[in-house]
C-alpha cells in the first residue's frame, strides 16, 4: 500500500510503499477511502506530542470500509462502512473506563499518534474505536466530522442550552462553520461571531440568525442586546478573542473552548459570579459520540466545506491547513 509517513519528528512527510498490516485479533483493517487533515496532525509531524514514535503515519478522520477483521471481532463484518476519530481505542480495565468514561481511559489510544493512522491506502483500528458511517453520507464529508464534527456537536448536546435558546459561535473556520449548523438544527437561536465580515453570507447560509462583526463592533454588548447567550462556543484559538465574549453570556451561562489559545485567558469573574456563569471546556468524545454526530449530521444535511486532495499531494495539502488558508477542512484521498 501507499502511505504519507512522517520519518522523524519534524521530519518531511514522505509517501511511500509498505507492506499492508494485518489486523490483530481485536481489531479491524479499514481499507481508507478519505482522511482529513487536522491541526493536531501538528502534534506528530512536529514531535510535540509525548511518547510518538517514528516513523508515524498521522491521521485521525478516518472513513472507508472494512476489509479484514480480527479473530475476536465479532460486532463488526468486512464491507461495513466506519470511522475511526481521535479517540482510538480504551483499556477497558483502568477505573475511568470502569466507570463508563471512556474518553479518560489512564491507557487511552490516539488514532494517528500511538499507532498509525489514516494518511495510507490501508489502516488497522481497535475494534472498540469505530463507528459506522450512515449509508447516504459520502466518505469525504464523513471524515471531518470525526474530529470537528464531534467536538462542535458533542459539546453543544452536552451544554444546558435547549432549543429556541440563544446560542453563538464564535469563529467561523473549519470547527465554527459546522458548530453553526449544529446549533441552527439543533433549534438555537444561531448566532455567529466573526472578525472577518465577509463571511456574513456563508454564516447565514449554514443557519445563522444573527451575525456580529467582532471587528467593528463588541461582541459581549451585541450578545447582551440580544437577550444574553446561553452558550458561547469558542471555535477561534485566540485568548483575546475568547476573552471578548465572556461578558456577552446570560444567568446561568457558559462559554465552552474547543478551540485551545496558546495563551491564557483573562476572564471577568466578576461576571461570572453575577450570572452564576462558567467558562469550560470541551474535548471531542468516544466512538459512539462519533456515531451519533454522523447520524445527526445525515438527519440533518450537516456537511464540512471540504477541499480534496490525493495522497501524493500530502504535504501542500497539511501546508493549506496549518497556514489556516483552506476553506475550511482538508481531505486526503488514498
Amino acid at each position: 500500500m501507499r502511505a504519507a509517513v512522517v520519518p522523524e519528528a519534524g521530519g518531511e512527510f514522505e509517501v511511500v510503499e509498505r507492506d499492508v498490516p494485518d489486523p490483530g485479533p481485536t481489531e479491524v483493517r479499514v481499507a481508507v477511502e478519505a482522511c482529513g487533515i487536522c491541526h493536531s496532525d501538528e502534534f506528530v509531524k512536529e514531535g510535540t506530542y509525548p511518547g510518538v514514535s517514528y516513523p508515524r503515519i498521522p491521521g485521525h478522520e478516518i472513513a472507508g470500509r472494512i476489509d479484514a477483521v480480527g479473530a475476536d471481532v465479532t460486532a463488526w463484518s468486512e464491507g461495513d462502512r466506519v470511522g475511526a476519530g481521535w479517540h482510538g481505542g480504551h483499556c477497558f480495565t483502568c477505573d475511568p473506563c470502569r466507570r463508563g468514561n471512556f474518553l479518560g481511559c489512564e491507557n487511552g489510544e490516539i488514532t494517528g499518534l500511538t499507532f498509525d493512522g489514516g494518511y495510507a491506502e490501508y489502516a488497522t483500528v481497535p475494534a472498540e474505536a469505530l463507528a459506522a458511517i450512515p449509508d447516504d453520507l459520502d466518505a469525504v464529508d464523513a471524515a471531518p466530522l470525526l474530529c470537528a464534527g464531534i467536538t462542535t456537536y458533542n459539546a453543544l448536546r452536552n451544554s444546558d442550552a435547549r432549543a429556541g435558546d440563544l446560542v453563538a459561535v464564535l469563529g467561523i473556520g473549519g470547527l465554527g462553520h459546522l458548530g453553526v449548523q449544529y446549533a441552527h438544527a439543533a433549534g438555537f437561536e444561531t448566532v455567529a461571531i466573526s472578525r472577518s465580515p465577509d463571511k456574513e453570507p456563508l454564516a447565514r447560509d449554514l443557519g445563522a440568525d444573527h451575525f456580529v462583526n467582532a471587528a467593528d463592533t463588541d461582541p459581549a454588548e451585541e450578545l447582551q442586546a440580544l437577550g444574553g447567550a446561553q452558550v458561547v462556543l469558542t471555535t477561534a484559538p485566540a485568548s483575546d478573542a475568547v476573552a471578548s465574549v465572556v461578558e456577552g453570556i446570560g444567568t446561568d451561562g457558559s462559554v465552552i473552548v474547543v478551540g485551545v489559545p496558546g495563551e491564557q485567558v483573562p476572564v471577568n469573574t466578576q461576571h461570572l459570579v453575577g450570572t452564576r456563569g462558567a467558562v469550560e471546556g470541551w474535548g471531542s468524545g468516544h466512538a459512539r459520540d462519533s456515531q451519533d454526530t454522523l447520524e445527526f449530521s445525515a438527519l440533518r444535511d450537516v456537511t464540512p466545506e471540504i477541499e480534496r486532495f490525493p495522497l501524493e499531494d500530502v504535504a501542500e495539502a497539511y501546508d493549506r491547513m496549518i497556514e489556516n488558508e483552506a476553506r475550511f477542512r482538508v481531505v486526503l484521498e488514498p
